[in-house]
Formats: C-alpha cells, structure tokens, sequence
C-alpha cells in the first residue's frame, strides 16, 4: 500500500473531500425528507450514519494519524457523535494496514543510530499490531528480555495543526456546539502529547511506581532504545479481550479480568488526579500469571483539581439524591446553562443527565453487579442514543478524556459479562471524596 500521505496539501485535500461527501449525504437526506413531507424513520437514519461513518473511517485509515485517531476520540461515548459511529470506528481499533518493512528500519536507523538486526538480537519485521499513529513491533534485546517496539508513521506530528483545523470542518455538521474550538483544543494537546514518546515513555514509568504490583502489570520503559518516534518497553505474554472471549472461558475467568479493569479505574482515583483514558480492549490484556496487563501509555489525562472533584463527587451526590444539589454539579461541570433562554429544554436535559448518571452508579448499590444483565446494557444503550440525540453536547472539554476512561470501562465489563465486587472501589472513592470535603 502507499506510505503515510505528508504533503500539507495532499492532506487537506483527502480531508476536504471527505467532508464534503458526508456533508452531501446528509443534506440530500434531509432535503428528500422535506421534499417527501415525512420525517426519516429511524432504520434510515441509522443507515445513513453507518454508510457515512464505515466511508469516513476508510479515508481517515489512508491518512493515518491525527485525522483518525481524532475520528476515534470524537465518536466514544460522551454524545459528541451518532451512536453508529462508536460501533464503526471501535470495530477499527488495531485495523489500520501497516506501513512496509524498509520503511520501518529506515526509522529504527535515524531514530536509534542503528539498523534492528544490529540493536536488537531479533526484531519481527512484521507488525504485531497497526493503530492510528504507529504500529508495534516484537523483538528481543540482547541480554534476552522480550520487548516492544512502537514506531510512530513519519511525519505525523507535524501534520496534527494542520489536520485538524481541516477536519473540524468535516464535524463541524455534526458536532453543534459552542464548545466546538474547546473540544479540538483538548484533542490538540492530547495528540501533541501522544506523538512524544519520550513523554510515554515518563507516563509509562510514573504507572509502572504507582501501580505495578501482583493485580497489575506495567511494562518497563527502556530509555535507551527509545527517541520521540521510537518507544521501546518490555513485552507481555497474554490475552487480549477479544482473544480471550474467543476461547469461550468460564465466568469465573470473566469475572477475574472484569474486576481487574474495575480495580485498576479506581486506583486512579487519588491526589495524581491522572487517569489513563484510552480504555479499550486492544489497550489490556490478561496475563499468563494472572494479572492486568496495561500496554498504551500515550493517553493519560491529568484533570484540573476542580474538574476531578466534581467528576467524582458524581458518585456520592447520586447516592445521595439530592436534585438541587445535583442541578449546582451539573451546571459546574458545564451539563446545564444557567442562563438558558429554554428552561423547558434546561429540565429536561437535567432529567436525562440524572437518569443517565443514576444507571451509571447503579453498580455501587449492590455488593456484586453482573455487567452482563441484558437489561442494564440495553438501558446503558438506549440512554447513550437519547443524548447522541441532543440538539449539542454538553460538558466542559475535560469530559471527552475522563469519560473515554469510564464509559470504556463499562463497556468492555459488558463484553466480557463480567460479574465484579464494586465494594473496594465504591469505598476508594467515597474515602477520598471525604478526605477533600475535609481541605
């Protein structure tokens, strides 16, 4: 296949003209809707989300880099996009076609000084795993420790401005809301982020101190074969969700791998204020020994103070139930506007947030929460299609990341039907909610 697209022009282009078909798509839509004098029925609507999201995930793939993964953030679960848009790009996770051999030891050489064969003392030539950003490679260093190479595709960096002021014009149609430059803004640092290994590679090490223990593996991250394009770490034998459900194992495997994940979310919960927020299955694995194996690094949010007091007060507040002290947490956290000119709309969105927030801590209730109970994700469903719905997304920016780690998690504990214990975390969070009511 050809290599990574890095004229400016070429870029914008392939983007303009993607923006352009689904913009054309939707606006012969709605126009065959008046000219019919019907509304669109839900199976089309559908539909047209689905063609739209399956054509502007296969010309971002091309692209690679900040245009998909920007594709893949926009369409989780926090309302941003249609729903048929979560299903397309979560199926896209770890498809993207890799970039070829030369080009890979090409990279490995101006990055590292040298070619593979002469650093590593085996290197697989083929990917292991391709993303939006970089692709993963298997080697072994010479001292015998198995290892991962992440190689970033060339010039990705330096297209993310570029990119993403085209393809906000793409979302622009559908992502309505005056916290459209804030949203852009917030995936702009992140990807700046992302693309430095070099920075990884200190999350990677930071994690490693704070959580590896005997529930959680954290890889090593080994500097010296490392460079801002080039991330080296110690490798992990296991099982990731889809390879592991694809055994069919016994419930109490899921449930292990399902408390596991849940575990390791509530951890974060502390004065780090910093969450891993890339919480999808091609990110865990489960080890042959038994623990969480965590492999991405390159996402991790570190929240404002404020934010991350509100955002887990959350949990406390509903199982308080206090509808005006909810209504003051979602109008700090920017879920309602005080100076509505639609009070009626204000009322209505409050219910749905609180109902929606209600399913969300309806594990905390019990002392054993089955996330395979067909009617909670049926609910959990319909609720995420009601506010994908809304008019425009609401929230502070903050929210894409946090609620990237949390949704997440609660969808893969759906995947695996896992049963989980919520007790040790529900009392994680409510200790250190208390431990700030009293600062």
């Amino acid at each position: 296949m050809s290599e990574f697209p890095s004229s400016r022009f070429e870029r914008s282009a392939r983007i303009a003209r993607t923006g352009l078909r689904v913009g054309t798509n939707y606006a012969l839509h709605h126009l065959k809707n008046r000219f019919n004098g019907n509304g669109a029925s839900d199976k089309h609507r559908s539909e047209l989300h689905t063609s739209n999201a399956r054509y502007l995930y296969d010309e971002f793939s091309k692209l690679r880099g900040t245009a998909l993964k920007l594709a893949q953030t926009l369409s989780l679960d926090h309302g941003l996009l249609p729903e048929e848009f979560v299903d397309v790009m979560s199926q896209a996770q770890y498809r993207v076609p890799p970039i070829s051999r030369a080009l890979v030891r090409q990279i490995i050489k101006d990055e590292l000084g040298s070619y593979p064969e002469d650093i590593f003392a085996e290197f697989r030539s083929e990917a292991s795993a391709a993303a939006s950003i970089g692709q993963v490679h298997e080697a072994v260093l010479r001292d015998g420790r198995a290892v991962m190479v992440k190689i970033q595709y060339p010039n990705v960096r330096v297209s993310i401005g570029s990119d993403l002021s085209m393809a906000k014009l793409v979302f622009r149609g559908m992502v309505k809301s005056d916290q459209t430059d804030a949203y852009f803004g917030e995936v702009y640092d992140k990807m700046m982020e992302e693309t430095d290994y070099l920075h990884e590679g200190e999350q990677i090490a930071q994690f490693r101190e704070r959580y590896g223990d005997s529930r959680f593996w954290i890889p090593e991250y080994l500097p010296e074969y490392s460079s801002s394009s080039v991330l080296t770490m110690t490798r992990l034998t296991g099982e990731h969700i889809g390879e592991f459900l694809a055994r069919d194992p016994q419930q109490e495997e899921r449930n292990r791998y399902g408390q596991l994940l849940w575990d390791f979310f509530h951890a974060q919960i502390n004065d780090t204020r910093t969450l891993h927020a890339d919480a999808h299955p091609g990110n865990y694995m489960l080890s042959v020994d038994g623990r969480l194996g965590v492999l991405d690094f390159g996402c991790i949010k570190v929240c404002p103070a404020g934010f991350f007091r509100d955002y887990v007060s959350l949990l406390p507040l509903h199982l308080d139930g206090d509808s005006d002290v909810l209504r003051d947490l979602y109008t700090r956290l920017g879920l309602l506007d005080a100076h509505s000119r639609d009070p009626g709309y204000e009322e209505s969105f409050f219910k749905l947030c609180r109902t929606f927030g209600d399913l969300v801590i309806s594990p905390y209730h019990t002392d054993a929460f089955d996330f395979g109970d067909e009617r909670f994700s049926h609910a959990y469903r319909d609720l995420v299609r009601e506010a994908a719905s809304q008019p425009e997304p609401r929230g502070t920016h903050h929210f894409i990341y946090v609620t990237r780690a949390h949704i997440g998690l609660y969808r893969m504990l759906m995947q695996l039907g896992a049963v989980i214990d919520p007790r040790e975390g529900k009392k994680q969070v409510l200790a250190w909610w208390e431990q700030q009511r009293q600062q």
